[in-house]
C-alpha cells in the first residue's frame, strides 16, 4: 500500500445499528474538519524526501519512478441525523439519544411490571426487579448482531400486544369484573362498538375506533424500536453490560430467596412470566371447555316427561318472565344505595298488597357480572351454566330445551318476548321458543332512545298490555320480558308518567332533554351510582304498577335481575348475587314454593336461599309439576 493512501475505515456495525452514531465522535469530527481551513495544503511529514527538490538538483537519475497515488477509499462519515442536525447541534443530538434511550428502557420495565388490574397499580408495584429485564438482556448480549437485532423486534412485537392484553384486561375488569378471554371475547369488541355508538353517536364511535386502531400500532412500532434500542445499546457498551446483567442477576436472586419487601410488595419478581403463564392457561381451560358443555347439554331431566305432565301448577294462568338489567344484590345491600331502594320495595309491596298480590324472594347467582345480560338469561332458562360466548352459541344451536320452550311445548301457553333491547336480526329467538317476538321496532315507540335503552320499561310493559295481554279472548301467555332502562350508562333515564299519557312515546323527548348527560355523569364514581340507583327504582316502579294496574287472578310474575353492575357501582366486590321474586294473586301458586325458605315480599332477606341460576329451571319446573307443592 503506498504510504501516500490512508488506510481505507470500517464504520462500527454495533455503533451504528439503531441509525444514531455515538454524538461524542460526531461532534469531535465536526469540529475537526471546521478548524482546517479550505485549501490548505497537507502538512508535509518531518524526514520525508522532498521529490521535486531532489529532481530539479538533477540527484539520483537512478531513483524509482515516482508513482502516482492513487484516490483514497472514500470514509463512510458519521450519519449526521435529518438534515445535518446531529453535526450542528451536537450536545441537543447527545442529549435526544440519552433520552429515547431512557424512555426505551422506561417503556420496557412498565410493560413488565404494569399489573392487569387499574386497582393494583401503585407507585410500588414499578419499585420492583423483574427477572424478564435481566433475562433478556442476558439473551441479546449472548447473540450476534444479526440476530440480536432480530430476536429483540420479535420480542418488542410480543411486549406490546402483552400490553394491548393488559388493557383489554384492565378494561373487562371496570365492566366484567374478569380477564379478557382470548378464545371467546373477541366477538364483544363489536357490542363494545355498538354501545359507544349509542353513546357517543356514529361519528364517537367511528373516531373512537381508529383511536383504538392507531393506539394499538403505535404501541407494537414503539415496543419494539424501544428493545431494539436497548439491544443496541448493551452490544455498544458490552463489558459495563454483562456486568451489570451479571451483578443484577445476582441481586435478584438474594432479593427472591430473602423474600425482600418494599412497601408490602416484593421486590424480586417474576409476575410477567406467571401472568404470561396463566394467559396460556386460561386459553387451555377455554379450548377444553366445549367438550365439557357438550356433555351437560344431553343430561335434563324432563326431557321426556310427556307433555301433559309438564307445569300443571300453572295452566290457566298468565306467566311473566321478566328480567331487569343490572339489578344485583348492590342495589340493595349498599349502605348509599340501599335505603332509597328499599322504599321503593317497600312502596312496590304495598302496591301489590293493595291489588291482592303476594311475594316470596330469594337471591339467585349470575354467572356474569357488568355486563352479559344473555348469558344470564340463557342460564336461568335453559338449567346450565352459560359463562361465555361459545357455550351460549352451542345451547342456542342445539336441541336442549328450556324453560320457555317447555311452556311452548305443552300447548298450553302461548309463548311471546318482550326484548326491547334487540334492535338487529335475533336468531337466536327462535331457540328459546317464542311464538312471537317484539323487538324495539314493533312496540309502537315513536319516542327517543335514552342512550342504549331504546324502549323506556314503563312504555315496554304498556305495549305489552296493548299487544297481548289485554287482549280479549285469547289463550294464558307465557312472556319473557327484559326491561332495559336499567342497562348502563343508567344517563340520562326516564321517569314514570301517567300510564294514559304514555301515547306513541313522543311525551319521552322531553323527559330525555331534562336528563342527565352521560359524558358529565361519568366524571364521577357517586353521580354514576346515583343514577344507577335512580334507574333501578324507575324499573321496579314500572312493573310493580303494571301489575297494581292490570294484574288478575291469573297473573304470575317470576322477576329477577340478570346480573350486578359494573365494578364503578359495586366497588369491586366478587359478589355475584341477584334478587329474584315470584308474585301472585292466587295463593296456590305461593303455596308450592314454600318450601323453598324465601322471604315474603319482594325484598329478599340478607339470609335468604342463595341459589345457582342454573338450578332455577329445574327446581320451578318441579315446584310447578304434577307433584310439586
Amino acid at each position: 500500500m503506498s504510504h501516500l493512501t490512508p488506510p481505507r475505515q470500517l464504520p462500527d456495525t454495533d455503533a451504528e445499528a439503531d441509525g444514531s452514531p455515538d454524538p461524542d465522535v460526531t461532534a469531535t469530527d465536526a469540529s475537526r474538519k471546521d478548524s482546517e481551513p479550505a485549501g490548505k495544503p497537507a502538512p508535509t511529514t518531518p524526514g520525508a524526501p522532498d521529490t521535486a527538490a531532489h529532481d530539479e538538483a538533477g540527484l539520483d537519475s537512478q531513483a524509482e519512478p515516482q508513482v502516482e497515488p492513487q484516490p483514497a477509499a472514500p470514509v463512510s462519515p458519521a450519519r449526521p441525523g435529518w438534515f445535518g442536525w446531529r453535526r450542528r447541534f451536537p450536545r441537543t443530538a447527545r442529549g435526544v439519544w440519552l433520552g429515547t434511550t431512557a424512555l426505551a428502557a422506561v417503556l420496557v420495565f412498565v410493560v413488565l411490571l404494569v399489573p392487569n388490574r387499574l386497582d393494583y397499580i401503585t407507585v410500588q408495584s414499578f419499585l420492583r426487579l423483574p427477572v424478564e429485564g435481566i433475562f433478556l438482556a442476558a439473551v441479546l448480549l449472548a447473540l450476534p448482531s444479526r440476530a440480536r437485532r432480530i430476536t429483540a423486534a420479535a420480542l418488542g412485537v410480543i411486549l406490546g400486544l402483552s400490553a394491548v392484553l393488559k388493557c383489554l384486561d384492565m378494561g373487562f375488569r371496570q365492566t366484567l369484573a374478569r380477564p379478557f378471554d382470548l378464545v371467546f371475547d373477541w366477538v364483544l369488541l363489536s357490542d363494545a362498538a355498538d354501545f359507544l355508538k349509542d353513546s357517543l353517536g356514529r361519528t364517537g364511535e367511528v373516531l373512537a375506533v381508529i383511536g383504538v386502531i392507531a393506539l394499538v400500532v403505535a404501541v407494537l412500532v414503539l415496543s419494539a424500536l424501544a428493545t431494539v434500542r436497548l439491544a443496541n445499546v448493551l452490544a455498544r457498551h458490552r463489558t459495563v453490560a454483562v456486568r451489570s446483567t451479571l451483578v443484577l442477576g445476582v441481586v435478584w436472586i438474594i432479593c427472591f430467596t430473602l423474600g425482600v419487601q418494599f412497601g408490602g410488595v416484593t421486590v424480586a419478581t417474576k409476575g410477567y412470566a406467571q401472568y404470561l403463564s396463566n394467559r396460556v392457561q386460561y386459553v387451555r381451560d377455554g379450548l377444553g371447555d366445549a367438550e365439557v358443555f357438550k356433555k351437560q347439554l344431553t343430561v335434563d331431566a324432563y326431557a321426556k316427561t310427556p307433555s301433559d305432565q309438564l307445569l300443571t301448577g300453572l295452566r290457566g294462568k298468565d306467566v311473566m318472565l321478566t328480567f331487569i338489567e343490572s339489578y344485583g344484590r348492590v342495589a340493595i345491600d349498599d349502605p348509599t344505595m340501599g335505603p332509597e331502594v328499599d322504599r321503593t320495595l317497600k312502596a312496590g309491596d304495598a302496591r301489590l298488597k293493595a291489588a291482592g298480590f303476594s311475594a316470596r324472594s330469594g337471591w339467585l347467582r349470575s354467572p356474569v357480572t357488568g355486563a352479559g345480560s344473555w348469558l344470564a338469561h340463557s342460564t336461568f332458562l335453559s338449567g346450565l351454566w352459560v359463562k361465555n360466548q361459545q357455550r351460549y352459541r352451542t345451547l342456542t344451536t342445539s336441541d336442549r330445551a328450556t324453560l320457555t320452550s317447555y311452556f311452548r311445548k305443552t300447548g298450553a301457553w302461548r309463548t311471546v318476548g318482550i326484548v326491547p333491547g334487540v334492535r338487529k336480526a335475533w336468531p337466536e329467538g327462535k331457540y328459546f321458543g317464542l311464538d312471537h317476538i317484539y323487538d324495539s321496532t314493533h312496540l309502537g315507540y315513536q319516542g327517543p332512545y335514552f342512550s342504549w335503552t331504546p324502549v323506556p320499561d314503563q312504555f315496554s310493559l304498556e305495549a305489552f298490555q296493548k299487544l297481548e295481554h289485554g287482549r280479549k279472548n285469547r289463550d294464558p301467555i307465557m312472556a319473557e320480558i327484559i326491561l332495559a332502562s336499567s342497562h348502563n350508562p343508567w344517563s340520562p333515564i326516564a321517569h314514570m308518567i301517567d300510564w294514559k299519557d304514555l301515547g306513541d312515546g313522543k311525551v319521552f323527548y322531553k323527559i330525555k332533554k331534562e336528563g342527565t348527560n352521560p359524558t358529565e355523569v361519568w366524571k364521577s364514581a357517586k353521580r354514576v351510582r346515583t343514577e344507577y340507583r335512580k334507574a333501578i327504582q324507575y324499573s321496579l316502579d314500572s312493573l310493580t304498577q303494571w301489575v297494581q294496574r292490570y294484574g288478575d287472578d291469573k297473573t304470575v310474575l317470576v322477576f329477577l335481575g340478570d346480573h350486578q353492575p359494573v365494578p364503578t357501582v359495586t366497588g369491586g366486590t366478587s359478589n355475584r348475587d341477584v334478587p329474584v321474586t315470584v308474585v301472585a294473586r292466587d295463593p296456590k301458586v305461593l303455596d308450592r314454593i314454600s318450601g323453598w325458605g324465601w322471604t315474603e315480599g319482594i325484598k329478599p332477606a340478607d339470609n335468604a336461599p342463595e341459589w345457582s341460576m342454573n338450578t332455577f329451571r329445574d327446581r320451578f319446573m318441579t315446584a310447578y309439576g304434577p307433584h310439586g307443592g
